[in-house]
């Protein structure tokens, strides 16, 4: 570790601060800024000046006013007790840092977890074991269930292990095992939140997230490691998109970073959340969750390292052997950070005024992302999906974020305007849409719900496609000059759009929905489908059905559970039958 170094502000620009320096410093090091000691990171060195970006409010701080370095680069500490947190963007725990006043207070140097509470710690190895980086030594449980791995942290060279604490009560510094190489290990261990933890190998997309939402399930799926981006404009259901993906996907860790978002829209969540149960455990949803806050009234710099310090806590958890799924709302104000800040170091603006250097930023983000092969004994897989919104001015997807992570991530979820403003949710254009997973997650579909799943969504694609046609043939010919066929063909779309691409995220039993009930959806559109058309074969007139109240009886069966509609949806298909047999057939 370098010596600490000092220095004197000589220049003040919002969240940058430019300061002389009296020894060298390294890029991105840690520095405390004036008398408050502001934390902040040195972004740019010049001979001996440096810009430092301040991660708190720089109000007060006066020119002369002391600099002092760290040697360190930007950190965090990882151990038990990071579940159920909420953080700011450079991972204080906001219940701490709010506990004597309305408003953070600046200058405050908090850890992420409390190292004064004991832990029930449980070794995992012995004596005369091998343990190399990565290598579990015990764990803790976490809330009611889960179990808190801890780890010999990256670096830690393959040894034997000399001692190891007995089953017992430990805080996070205390030591709990002595290797033959001198290291001791305790719960606790550090990591830059820039650098991406190490892996042993990369996995292939082989597994799906599945998200509970039919629309993303069924049409575009994402795997497990996977990128999806979720842009839309002002209105159209990113932010409750993103929090049921973060209630109900089947991931075992949640990490969900509000990015330079709305007050209000974090505090729904941080109010919420914690209310809600988990619907794969009996146990709150926040036992398996971390929430990163930091809204747009919050220090500009603070955002743009709120990512990072996300993406460090969800592979600490990955190298536990879970899947974790990543949110941050948005990716967009993070880029505005990054923009103002290379606004404030003049630096040359690329496209719209984001700095040139955009896309390498998110490549270093998303790339982070993937499902592997981890180090350490026992070996295991884990995870990190990510999934992110962007909010294109404009509901623009031509704009250089949107654009910069399409080209970095495999799922696209686009959000359409004109939807949200017809009570279309979730607002997902199945035709802007698209996934590059596909292929490689068909094979495990079809293998969970058999071989009829690809005809069925084969239907639905086909169905969503010919709607163009159909709308564009009444608008030159009139409904009423339609086919019989294909005047039920438009309402079938119709229905289908409203009964199975709709979704109450609201609802206790639609807002997610099982593989297995959305084959069974599924399968009773498409056998009403092929029964009317049938019907209307054999000369029946399309106006004859219109008496029934089709949707309306649909709607209440998808609102059933999956359980009674394995029941249900046979005697609703028998009964629909026996109806259309009653009517008369008009002889031609």
């Amino acid at each position: 570790m370098s010596t600490p170094s000092s220095g004197i502000i000589t220049g003040i620009s919002g969240p940058v601060i430019r300061a002389f320096i009296h020894a060298p410093v390294k890029m991105f090091e840690v520095a405390y800024v004036g008398k408050s000691k502001l934390l902040g990171e040195v972004i740019r060195i010049q001979e001996e000046y440096v810009d430092i970006q301040v991660y708190e409010d720089t109000g007060g701080v006066a020119k002369g006013e002391p600099v002092s370095f760290t040697g360190e680069l930007l950190a965090v500490d990882l151990g038990p007790g990071i579940l159920s947190s909420v953080l700011d963007g450079i991972g204080r725990p906001l219940k701490v840092l709010g506990k004597d006043n309305i408003y953070l207070q600046k200058g405050i140097h908090l850890a992420t977890i409390d190292f004064k509470k004991k832990w029930h710690f449980i070794p995992l190895v012995k004596a005369g074991d091998r343990v190399e980086s990565g290598s579990f030594l015990g764990y803790v449980i976490e809330g009611s269930y889960l179990r808190h791995t801890i780890m010999a942290p990256p670096g830690t060279r393959s040894s034997t292990v000399l001692w190891v604490a007995s089953e017992g009560e430990y805080t996070v510094e205390e030591r709990i095992c002595h290797l033959d190489t001198g290291e001791e290990l305790s719960m606790k261990q550090r990591w830059e939140v820039r650098h991406a933890r190490p892996v042993l190998n990369r996995l292939p997309f082989d597994k799906p997230l599945l998200t509970g939402q039919r629309i993303l399930d069924t049409l575009f799926p994402i795997a497990i490691g996977g990128a999806a981006v979720l842009p839309g404009g002002f209105g159209t259901g990113k932010t409750v998109t993103q929090q049921s993906l973060a209630k109900w996907c089947n991931a075992d860790i949640i990490v969900y970073i509000g990015c330079g978002e709305r007050g209000n829209e974090m505090t729904e969540v941080l109010e919420e959340f914690p209310e809600l149960t988990d619907p794969f455990h009996d146990a709150p949803l926040m036992e398996r969750m971390v929430l990163i806050a930091n809204t747009s009234n919050m220090p500009v710099a603070a955002r743009e390292a709120s990512i990072y310090l996300g993406m460090t806590l969800a592979e600490y958890f990955r190298d536990m052997g879970y899947n974790v799924a990543i949110m941050a709302d948005s990716t967009s104000r993070w880029a505005e950070a990054l923009r103002e800040i290379g606004g404030r170091l003049e630096e040359m603006p690329g496209e719209e005024g984001y700095p040139a250097y955009l896309g390498t930023r998110l490549a270093q983000y998303y790339e982070r992302a993937g499902r592997a092969t981890l180090l350490g004994f026992p070996e295991r897989e884990g995870s990190v999906t990510v999934i992110n919104a962007v909010s294109p001015p404009g509901g623009d997807f031509s704009e250089p974020v949107t654009q910069a992570s399409l080209r970095l991530s495999g799922a696209f979820w686009g959000l359409d305007k004109r939807l949200a403003q017809q009570r279309h949710f979730p607002a997902i254009n199945w035709q802007q849409s698209y996934t590059l997973y596909d292929d490689s997650l068909a094979p495990v579909f079809e293998k969970e719900l058999g071989p009829e799943w690809k005809k069925l969504k084969s239907y639905l694609k086909g169905m969503l496609d010919r709607e163009k046609v159909l709308t564009d043939l009444v608008q030159l010919v009139g409904r009423d000059g339609l086919s019989e066929k294909d005047k039920w063909l438009l309402a079938q779309v119709e229905t289908i759009k409203v009964v199975y691409l709709q979704q109450n995220a609201f609802s206790d039993i639609d807002a997610s929905c099982s593989m297995k009930k959305q084959l069974m959806l599924l399968k009773l559109l498409h056998s009403l489908d092929d029964m009317v058309q049938g019907r209307i074969e054999s000369g029946l007139l399309y106006d004859q059905i219109t008496d029934f109240p089709l949707r309306v009886e649909l709607l209440r069966l998808r609102e059933v559970s999956e359980k009674d509609m394995e029941q249900r949806y046979e005697l609703w298909l028998k009964n629909f039958d026996a109806k259309l047999n009653s009517l008369v057939v008009v002889p031609e």
